[in-house]
């Protein structure tokens, strides 16, 4: 058996919302499915029990916990997302900033020309790069 490793993000009735704003975002990204809770079953009825998601072709996984919980998203794990212009940088940085906060702005750092990182609105941290020619 091949083992894979996807990102699994965790929300308290925002997953769907979460996952829609986030390929909305990214380019080349899809909904793959959705399973929902039932009527009966310890999640709300008709959240999300299970979804996969591709960001850029990348494999996430998100829920709707059924359990209240005293935790979040942290940004010492991040989403990378690296693009292939400054100019991506700025529309995509842009709509993952949105109803969120800045930690990074948008600006050329030493390590790249462009880059910003934020937490968006969900609380979910994302790290936002061109590259340089010595990243490759």
């Amino acid at each position: 058996m091949t083992q894979q490793i996807a990102p699994f993000l965790m929300f308290e009735g925002q997953a769907e919302e979460a996952m829609r704003f986030y390929v909305s975002a990214v380019p080349s990204s899809r909904i793959e499915r959705i399973e929902r809770y039932g009527s009966g079953e310890e999640g709300a009825e008709g959240s999300v029990k299970l979804a996969h998601f591709t960001l850029s072709g990348r494999t996430f996984m998100c829920i709707d916990s059924p359990a209240s919980h005293a935790f979040t998203f942290t940004p010492s794990i991040s989403l990378f997302l690296t693009c292939d212009t400054p100019e991506e940088v700025d529309e995509i940085f842009g709509k993952l900033s949105q109803g969120g906060g800045i930690l990074m702005p948008l600006d050329a750092y030493p390590f790249s020309p462009r880059f910003g990182w934020c937490n968006d609105r969900f609380g979910v941290s994302w790290q936002v790069t061109v590259p340089t020619m010595e990243n490759f």
